[in-house]
């Protein structure tokens, strides 16, 4: 009998490492590595050989960049999601691409599951295994970490690096390293070890060299620089009159934005599993994409169906945070957005400066403001009657009257 084929999420750090050799001997079974290509860049370098000579039997590397900005990147950003305020949900967007790859690749093959090495405390599992349950509830999904063989073998990283020195493993581990990372093309997140205290203070200047895409603000140049984005019905599709596709946009901006020191976050958030967490963020061209996103609405976009989508910026990206992209109450919300998105058209100007995104213009064909409308001078357009104003206040003043006026009688 052929032995049964499992696809494991394989990144080449010590966890799936460990993790597609222990599969492979648990199980006996057939081992299929699959890394996507999200941004990584030198990360990806040597994969495939290891991967190989750890026991896999085949490795699928497939660059999903455009995929990643097209389809999840510039949808989320259209809707304004904000997860807590702060978290531009770098890590959270790119699992349901990761998991929708998985299962293709699973039935291509012929595997009846899929495996991943998320942790039983964290989101990234839930997320997985929500996707592959909305696209292919069929396939069997193995969490190892939540398998108690598992973790009474691996209870610690240590156990892990001697089980990958015994078994020939490269790891570039150590028991000390001080914290764990995860880049895409949107961001790159740091967690866990020195960053677990939230007294820590990671912008300090001996904790330069953690962050990866970004230069500190106070070393970012001295000069500020312009930068014009141009949008089409709620994406940017040109950066300083250069067109180009959503990768483009996002290379291009990271780049702007990491010579700037844009994009940098601390904060506790709330796991979806019910803990706190503490976790650092760069999102340089993200940043700057969400800014010019807003002030091009603000131009563009009606007042009331702005404040409808801003009712639901909070569920949005919970549901994205929750792992529930493929749900059919986000596919439903993006209908929603994606209608109000039909007129942010338009080109803003920003100004980078030291870790700041200032707005510096913004211009449309489809503008809905009206200076001759606006204007504290008279009204050359005679559009809006300042007499009118008197009514519209009485009408809103009653209720507010008339509970004030509850009120006193209840005191007499």
């Amino acid at each position: 009998m052929a032995k049964e084929k499992i696809v494991l999420a394989y990144s080449g750090g010590l966890d799936t490492s460990v993790i597609l050799k222990w599969l492979k001997e648990t199980y006996d079974a057939e081992i299929i590595a699959f890394t996507a290509d999200i941004g990584q860049k030198e990360e990806l370098d040597g994969l495939e050989a290891k991967a190989l000579a750890t026991g896999a039997s085949k490795v699928y590397i497939d660059d999903l960049q455009e995929e990643f900005a097209k389809d999840f990147i510039f949808p989320m950003f259209q809707s304004g999601a904000l997860y807590e305020g702060q978290y531009l949900l770098g890590t959270s967007i790119a699992r349901p691409l990761i998991a929708k790859r998985m299962v293709e690749i699973a039935r291509a093959e012929g595997a009846t599951a899929i495996a991943h090495g998320a942790t039983g405390k964290g989101n990234d599992q839930v997320r997985f295994e929500l996707t592959a349950a909305a696209l292919a509830p069929e396939i069997k999904v193995i969490a190892p970490w939540r398998s108690n063989e598992f973790r009474e073998q691996f209870p610690g990283r240590a156990e892990m690096i001697a089980y990958a020195q015994e078994h020939n493993i490269p790891v570039t581990a150590s028991a000390a390293k001080p914290y764990s990372t995860d880049r895409n093309l949107l961001h790159i997140s740091f967690e866990s070890g020195m960053l677990e205290d939230p007294w820590f203070d990671p912008s300090a200047e001996s904790n330069k060299d953690m962050y990866v895409l970004s230069v500190a603000p106070e070393d970012a140049p001295d000069q500020p620089e312009y930068v014009e984005l141009t949008f089409e019905a709620g994406d940017c599709v040109a950066v300083n009159g250069e067109r180009l596709n959503p990768l483009g946009v996002m290379e291009k901006l990271n780049e702007l934005g990491g010579k700037h020191g844009i994009g940098r976050i601390d904060m506790v958030e709330n796991r979806f599993v019910g803990m706190k967490s503490r976790g650092v963020y760069e999102t340089p061209g993200g940043t700057i994409l969400f800014t010019a996103h807003r002030k091009m609405e603000s131009l563009t976009m009606d007042r009331d169906v702005m404040h409808l989508r801003d009712s639901l910026i909070s569920k949005y990206a919970q549901l994205v945070y929750n792992g529930f992209w493929f749900a059919p109450e986000r596919l439903a919300l993006q209908a929603l957005v994606t209608e109000s998105q039909k007129n942010v058209t338009g080109v803003v100007r920003l100004k980078l400066y030291k870790g700041n995104v200032i707005g510096a213009g913004v211009k449309s064909p489809v503008s809905l403001y009206n200076p001759d409308i606006a204007t504290m001078e008279a009204d050359p357009s005679q559009a809006y009657d300042q007499n009118d104003a008197t009514g519209f206040i009485h009408l809103n003043a009653l209720r507010l009257k008339v509970s004030s006026g509850v009120e006193q009688s209840k005191k007499q």
